[in-house]
This record gives C-alpha cells, sequence and structure tokens, in this order.
C-alpha cells in the first residue's frame, strides 16, 4: 500500500525514537486534509475559467467523488506526496495521470447518471475509470500499453472499483460492448475518431482532447442529437500525451 513521502518520514522518526507510530486514523486524516486542499484547488480552477466552460461550479456529485477516490494509490510511490496537488504526474511508458481538475472537468461534462454505461480510452493509471466508478457507472476501459493495462487492472480490482479493462487500440473503442452513453478520451487525438462517434449512443456525449503533440489542442465536446447526428463544441484549451495506435 502506498502512502506519502512526509506519511513514511513521520513512521521512521518515530522507529528512530523508539516510539509508538502513529494511528492509521492519524494518517488517513493527513490524506483526508490533502484530498480536501485538492477539491479546493479544483474549485477554484473551475472559478477561473467559468467563462470558457460555461459553468462556475461542477456537479457536487463529481467533487465529491475527487474528494473520496484516493489518488496517491495511483501514481508511482515515489511521486506519491505529490499526489494532490493539482498537476499532472508521469505514471511511467511516457504516460502521465491528469491533473485533478481535468478530470473532475472532463466527468462532468458527460453529464450521465448512475447505471449509465461509459466507455474510457486510455486507462492509464486507472484513476480517471476509479472516479467513474465511484460515481456508479458502468465503466468499460481501453488501454493500448499491455504492461500499463496489466498495472491499472491489478490496481482497480485491489482496490474494489468494479472496471472492466481490456488491452486495445482505443481508437477502435469496444465493438462488443457498443452502444455506450458516453465515451472518455484520455489521450489527444489528430482527429475524432469515427468509430467512437459510431459507438455513441442517440443522445450521448463524448468528451475528446484534439490536436497534435506539438499544437493546441482543444478538450471538444462531442453531442449526438436523439436523431443521432453528432455535432462538437470546442471547451478549454489542453495539453495532452498523444493518442497512439495503427491510426
Amino acid at each position: 500500500m502506498e502512502i506519502c513521502y512526509l506519511v513514511m518520514k513521520s513512521l521512521f522518526l518515530f522507529f528512530l525514537l523508539g516510539l509508538a507510530p502513529p494511528p492509521s486514523s492519524v494518517v488517513d486524516d493527513d490524506l483526508g486534509v490533502a484530498r480536501r486542499r485538492m477539491v479546493a484547488a479544483i474549485e477554484a480552477d473551475v472559478r477561473l475559467t467559468s467563462a470558457q466552460i460555461g459553468r462556475r461550479a461542477l456537479d457536487p456529485e463529481v467533487m465529491e467523488a475527487m474528494g473520496q477516490v484516493p489518488r496517491h494509490q495511483f501514481v508511482p510511490e515515489r511521486l506519491s506526496r505529490h499526489a494532490y496537488e493539482n498537476r499532472p504526474l508521469p505514471i511511467g511508458f511516457g504516460q502521465t495521470i491528469s491533473q485533478p481538475y481535468i478530470v473532475a472537468l472532463m466527468t462532468d461534462l458527460l453529464a450521465v447518471s448512475p447505471g449509465a454505461k461509459v466507455l474510457e480510452v486510455g486507462t492509464g493509471s486507472g484513476y480517471q475509470a476509479a472516479v467513474l466508478a465511484t460515481l456508479g457507472l458502468q465503466v468499460f476501459s481501453i488501454e493500448i500499453i499491455p504492461d500499463l493495462a496489466e498495472i491499472a487492472a491489478d490496481r482497480l480490482a485491489t482496490l474494489e472499483y468494479p472496471v472492466r479493462t481490456r488491452v486495445a487500440d482505443g481508437y477502435f473503442g469496444w465493438p462488443d460492448e457498443a452502444p455506450f452513453d458516453a465515451i472518455i478520451v484520455t489521450a489527444a487525438a489528430s482527429h475524432i475518431p469515427l468509430p467512437l462517434v459510431q459507438q455513441l449512443k442517440p443522445g450521448g456525449v463524448m468528451v475528446i482532447p484534439v490536436g497534435g503533440p506539438f499544437t493546441v489542442q482543444q478538450l471538444t465536446l462531442v453531442a449526438k442529437d436523439p436523431a443521432g447526428k453528432a455535432s462538437t463544441r470546442q471547451v478549454l484549451p489542453v495539453a495532452f500525451v498523444p493518442l497512439t495506435g495503427d491510426r
């Protein structure tokens, strides 16, 4: 189990002094404080970008989920002391865990209710999938890097998040489980993948960063009307690692 750097340091000092380590409740309280600070930082970013994203606050249930999921469990142990900072962090394999503000915003933009079927393209550390699962969604997550997919699947299972995962090229979605109420893509594509649009239910939405690795990317909301016609809206400039695969 990963614990933050400050807690590890405290335990080491207690050991040297021959004292009993702090009770687990102290550790839990410290992490709880860190998560509350992270949530406050997200709320501040929402207010700063309210004109662009079209809202001054995110869904309270989304913010509650952000305050519940233990982000320190989804980053490398050497970076656990930074887990609740409002910024992306490297997770190996050239990938990152997204900034908490962006995770919260993308989750909020999906605007789905408990029980909805959601496809995530880019499992990464598993953090975004855990947030979605905490909201009571049926989560199907694809990762193209086998080792990263295995680590994330094991972590999600250990933490008891009911997420179905697979190793595949996310550009092509998960046809066997389509259609989906919502799709979330956690890597930047040069264009909106047609297979993902096709796997989106009428009335559904997809959130995806669009743009090249050396250009301005735009977080884009793709919405299908009840007749199945898709429209797009740019929400916010972002910076994501590129979507990889055959396309």
